[in-house]
């Protein structure tokens, strides 16, 4: 099994209320062994507040020594942890091996991620869901760097 973002495959769940299509991820969607998924609308609305990772990196806040911050200054830690956890589950039920994330995403970004100032600026590290999804063995990728065989 492979788990997808959602936003890429046009769901309209991106933090601004829209999404992220990509034609060539989309085509995937309706594969028996694709699960679309979005950690963030598990707790949190759509549209809401961009937010990013502030004063750590992904394993900080999984660690509870960094937040997952709106950038009106809610702390929506607690709703990025539990989305990941909740995606883990989904994934280890339906041994997902795989994961097509979204790039530079607080939540599903994997190498990157925007660097906590809100200004547009990446910086080297992964999403809450992404970095929680590799620490149990698997193998993320993106919409610019997805090739997997036999999808």
């Amino acid at each position: 099994m492979i788990m997808v973002s959602k936003c890429l495959c046009g769901v309209n769940c991106k933090y601004s209320g829209g999404n992220n299509y990509r034609e060539n991820i989309a085509k995937l969607k309706d594969k028996d062994n694709v699960i679309l998924v979005c950690p963030e609308i598990l707790h949190l609305p759509t549209p809401r507040k961009p937010v990013e990772i502030i004063g750590g990196s992904a394993k900080d806040v999984l660690s509870g020594k960094a937040k997952v911050m709106a950038k009106d200054g809610t702390d929506v830690t607690e709703e990025f942890v539990k989305g990941a956890y909740e995606i883990l589950d989904i994934a280890k039920k339906n041994n997902v091996k795989k994961a097509i994330l979204k790039a530079n995403s607080p939540s599903c970004g994997y190498g990157k991620v925007y660097d906590g100032n809100f200004n547009g600026t990446l910086t080297d590290g992964n999403g809450v869901t992404a970095q929680l999804l590799s620490e149990n063995g698997i193998e993320i990728f993106n919409e610019s760097n997805f090739n997997i065989e036999g999808v």
